[in-house]
């Protein structure tokens, strides 16, 4: 896992411009904190951080083939972020037909691999990974993002190149970038989805999962290699259960490679159980080689629990039960609100993030676990994603909002996201912004994506619709904050639930199986049911952890007093102050939820951290 960046330009001579590339690489320093490196040529530069986790000792970046073209130059050059999991047997594969190797990382494997069969290998490769690769044979870059989007690439194109990075911070580094904030990038902030390829920053895009970008003198091409597919499922319930569990005990086990410690994420809920318990099971018996677990809980919250809509019951009692049951080494990372609440965290967690995505006290409680965890390991399994591919959420299972005609998790509680979002901003603003079209258009425009398949049943068809937004509109979020926090603590994470292979498979599966039980993840829940307690297989499904302690709401109170307090605040012309003063009048009260706390108590918070210390320019203009 690592931190990239880079520099095409035609026009110039690159070779000349180190100075500038390093200070794009040195952003990504807590990415990468084991290593660095740039690669100049007359028209490419490449820097990379490197966390090292596959051959330490070997791999360094940016990596360079010993070929080289009749003028001297190397035949390609690449800087790669990720890990292939099957690339050991793409190295015998290669071997095979002649190719010699100097390392043991996947790196090389990636590289040897594009000379070997062009920039159609992509295909063959399965893992997480974002990567730019240099051709000196055809003077182009080729860009180059996984499946389902695990890892980021961001890019912004320049009359004769671009710039490239895997945060915006490594392009808004370099002084021919900049950070403008227009109306649409407001509206996607405010829009709690995230819109494929798009950023709310002017000029700044992301290469969209499952594509390459190919940039070369005077063209750039954006090309699909993959979408996620539509086909009958023939399979009955019992071979569909046995192949999930196929898949799973396959994807962990591949997963589990590290030369460095690795550990997995618990919360007690199904889906990390599970990942759990298959890891174990893998690394063999647990009294020999028991896999290290973590999980995350607040001072008090299991003495003076309060049940909530979406929760229960709190975690801990669980996880304690499937580590005992799994008999991993467990550690219970215990914070408090001062630890979630501190400026300093605060500001990590920003800074970390790069875009002022709404996560609510998530942001925090993320951060200091994956401190936490970095003290021990430096690679973690979660069971991100179970939720999106199988149907955990909520939103799957209320007919209400299901049937409703926008995205399911907007269709939740009394009030709109448009109305939670914009309720302290400046009224014309509002009316400029036009929250409810923007959403309806962007509702529109994803569910023209969704393949159909002939012959669905209106309730088929409108449960793959469901899945599809969450895999491509509500998951891309949970991605975001979990790669920039792990990352900013130096820790991989890796998420087996996103296998393509996984998702190809269970998309195509019926609803009708994927809930035979009448309850959330049924699929899931039987191909893993041998081995978790059946409290855990019992238990309802819960969301991410927030505490219940009313003292971080006032803490961000408080932070909004200042800011509304300070006449040189970088938000204050997108607010209403009147309103913000008349939010803070507001009796506390009970904490507020998490999506209140992200949509309207810390919205102007995080938008003013994220203007100020990106330097970030408002243009509102129509």
């Amino acid at each position: 896992m690592c931190g990239i960046t880079g520099w095409v330009d035609f026009d110039r001579d690159l070779t000349t411009q180190g100075g500038a590339v390093q200070k794009m690489v040195d952003t990504l320093a807590l990415r990468g904190p084991d290593d660095q490196g740039v690669w100049l040529s007359p028209h490419a530069a490449l820097g990379h951080r490197r966390k090292a986790v596959i051959d330490p000792g070997g791999g360094a970046q940016p990596m360079v083939t010993p070929e080289t073209t009749p003028d001297g130059k190397p035949v390609a050059a690449i800087c790669y972020s990720g890990e292939v999991f099957n690339f050991q047997e793409l190295r015998a594969e290669l071997q095979s037909y002649g190719h010699r190797f100097r390392t043991r990382c996947d790196t090389e494997v990636v590289l040897r691999a594009y000379l070997e069969w062009g920039s159609d290998f992509v295909q063959r490769l399965n893992g997480m990974f974002a990567f730019a690769i240099w051709d000196g044979r055809t003077d182009e870059v080729l860009l180059y993002r996984d499946r389902m989007g695990i890892k980021p690439l961001f890019y912004y194109p320049t009359r004769n190149g671009l710039f490239f990075g895997s945060e915006p911070k490594s392009i808004l580094a370099h002084p021919e970038s900049s950070a403008v904030l227009s109306l649409d990038g407001l509206r996607e902030i405010l829009s709690f989805l995230r819109i494929p390829g798009q950023t709310p920053l002017n000029g700044m895009y992301e290469v969209r999962p499952g594509h390459l970008l190919r940039v070369g003198n005077g063209r750039r091409r954006e090309e699909k290699y993959w979408e996620i597919p539509v086909q009958e499922h023939t399979d009955d319930r019992a071979a569909t259960v046995r192949t999930v569990r196929e898949l799973l005990e396959d994807i962990v086990g591949r997963q589990l490679v590290s030369d460095i410690p690795l550990c997995s994420l618990l919360s007690g809920g199904l889906d990390s159980s599970a990942v759990t318990a298959l890891a174990q099971r893998a690394l063999g018996d647990p009294r020999e080689r028991p896999l290290r677990t973590f999980s995350l809980d607040f001072v008090g919250h299991v003495e003076a629990f309060r049940p909530e809509p979406l929760r229960a019951d709190p975690d801990a009692p669980f996880v304690t039960e499937l580590a005992e049951h799994v008999g991993t080494s467990h550690r219970k990372v215990v914070l408090n609100t001062a630890e979630l609440s501190a400026p300093d965290t605060q500001s990590m967690v920003w800074q970390a993030l790069d875009l002022p995505y709404g996560i609510g006290d998530h942001g925090p409680s993320i951060y200091l676990l994956y401190r936490a965890i970095r003290e021990e390991c430096s690679v973690v399994l979660s069971g991100e994603a179970a939720d999106e591919l199988f149907g955990g959420y909520l939103w799957f299972h209320d007919q209400r909002v299901v049937q409703a005609d926008t995205f399911p998790w907007h269709a939740l509680g009394d009030k709109t996201v448009e109305e939670q979002s914009t309720a302290s901003l400046d009224r014309d603003l509002v009316r400029e912004l036009n929250l409810p079209e923007y959403i309806a258009d962007q509702y529109r425009t994803a569910l023209a994506e969704v393949p159909r398949l002939e012959g669905e049943s209106a309730m088929e068809r409108r449960m793959r619709e469901v899945t599809y937004l969450n895999l491509t509109r509500f998951m891309p979020i949970c991605m975001d904050r979990k790669d920039r926090l792990s990352m900013a603590n130096g820790v991989e994470e890796r998420i087996p639930f996103c296998d393509h292979r996984l998702v190809e498979y269970v998309f195509n599966v019926p609803w009708s199986m994927k809930s035979f039980d009448g309850r959330e993840k049924s699929l899931l829940r039987a191909a893993t049911e041998d081995l978790l307690p059946q409290s855990i297989l019992d238990r309802r499904k819960a969301p991410y952890p927030s505490t219940q302690d009313s003292g971080y709401d006032l803490a961000m109170r408080q932070e909004l007093q200042k800011i509304i307090s300070e006449p040189t605040s970088p938000a204050l012309p997108l607010y209403d102050l009147e309103r913000v003063r008349e939010q803070l009048d507001e009796p506390s009260g009970e904490p507020s939820t998490m999506t209140k706390r992200a949509l309207q108590d810390e919205t102007p918070v995080r938008l003013n951290f994220w203007l100020g210390a990106s330097d970030v320019r408002l243009d509102l203009t129509p």
